[in-house]
């Protein structure tokens, strides 16, 4: 269960950092309400995870999957460059994620 909620807060992040960006700095309440409640479920989502995943393990995918998933809705929804050197590098951090999951198993 935890892995569920490690993947649920990460996804979350990735919903609390998009609405960041559509809040345009906090000046628009739809874009602001939304950052709050993912910034919410991220952190309380983490929260439970952790009770059964390492810290070091479970910080470091959460941040691994809200990196790589605003990277592509960025892509996506904002019109982010798509250059090869940055695709390149999310791999890394896919690459990255996937060795934290093989190695970190549980406490």
């Amino acid at each position: 269960m935890a892995w569920l909620f490690l993947i649920l807060s990460g996804l979350a992040e990735v919903g609390g950092v998009t609405s960041m960006k559509l809040s345009d700095g906090f000046r628009k309440w739809k874009g602001t309400v939304g950052a709050v409640i993912f910034g919410f479920f991220s952190f309380y989502l983490l929260s439970k995870a952790l009770e059964g995943i390492p810290l070091s393990t479970g910080y470091g995918i959460w941040t691994g999957i809200g990196a790589v998933g605003s990277v592509l809705l960025g892509m996506a929804l904002f019109g982010d460059s798509r250059s090869w050197k940055k695709l390149f590098f999310v791999g890394l951090i896919i690459i990255g994620v996937i060795g934290l999951k093989m190695t970190g198993g549980s406490h």
